[in-house]
């Protein structure tokens, strides 16, 4: 079976432009899973109050951060995948959910390679309805329009993988070899009704105070949980005194 590995990431804009964020946002933030109100509200909210704004001053951030090859997250995404490449014999192929490469041109070349099979691995470690499940959708939508006899396999998330999380705690050893005051791990945030969305009983996710630290089925797509988790299994494995660390979740967008 001719087969071909597909890394999945979010997506940036193609330039620091003010034209060029104002449509990478439009397609981000009109995503039902981004912004989970009914259509007509979602569109008034981004063309009429969003889009007038936020485009020149989201251009101004990633004026700071851009690269003089790209935008970071699509050079290091781009940069994992020649990486990964002599590791298969099965293409790697890189695509992003929003923006270039996208997923639809990408399956298309895939299509003209005679691919069979695609493993979908999506550079998510913990699972959310806004990064995770809305990449593996499209995707999905995009092989049932165009080539529905490709077969998929769907990576799931590695959160507690551990080779993954070995990796991580290898990336901060450096830092914590030093003098520090306090570790903190900040995760992005999420609003609370995504992750209750993502409760397939409906009746778990913060229920409890303690409900991500009781094991559950309902973890494997809980965001909140599969971050807690992580934590504590780099906790574990540096030995980090419990003085020494909290954990937070941030986001501007809320």
């Amino acid at each position: 079976m001719k087969q071909a590995i597909l890394l999945l990431n979010l997506g940036s804009p193609d330039s620091p432009s003010i034209a060029d964020v104002r449509r990478y946002l439009r397609e981000f933030l009109m995503d039902e899973q981004v912004i989970d109100l009914p259509f007509l509200s979602r569109w008034a909210l981004v063309h009429l109050i969003i889009l007038p704004f936020r485009p020149r001053k989201s251009a101004e951030a990633y004026r700071k951060i851009w690269w003089p090859e790209g935008s970071p997250l699509t050079v290091l995404s781009q940069r994992l995948r020649a990486a990964l490449q002599p590791r298969f014999e099965a293409p790697v192929v890189l695509a992003m959910r929003y923006q270039n490469p996208s997923i639809e041109s990408v399956v298309k070349d895939l299509l003209q390679r005679k691919t069979e099979e695609i493993v979908v691995a999506p550079l998510y470690p913990q699972y959310a309805l806004s990064s995770y499940e809305t990449g593996v959708a499209r995707v999905r939508e995009v092989v049932n329009r165009l080539g529905p006899r490709l077969k998929l396999k769907i990576v799931p998330p590695f959160y507690n993988d551990p080779d993954y999380v070995r990796a991580w705690v290898a990336s901060a050893k450096e830092y914590l070899a030093r003098d520090y005051d306090h570790l903190l791990f900040s995760f992005h945030g999420l609003p609370e009704r995504h992750m209750r969305k993502a409760d397939p009983t409906g009746s778990t996710c913060l229920a409890s105070a303690d409900c991500c630290q009781t094991p559950s089925p309902v973890h494997r797509t809980c965001y909140r949980a599969q971050a807690f988790s992580m934590m504590n299994a780099f906790v574990q494995q540096t030995g980090l005194p419990k003085a020494k660390f909290s954990i937070s979740f941030q986001s501007r967008l809320k």
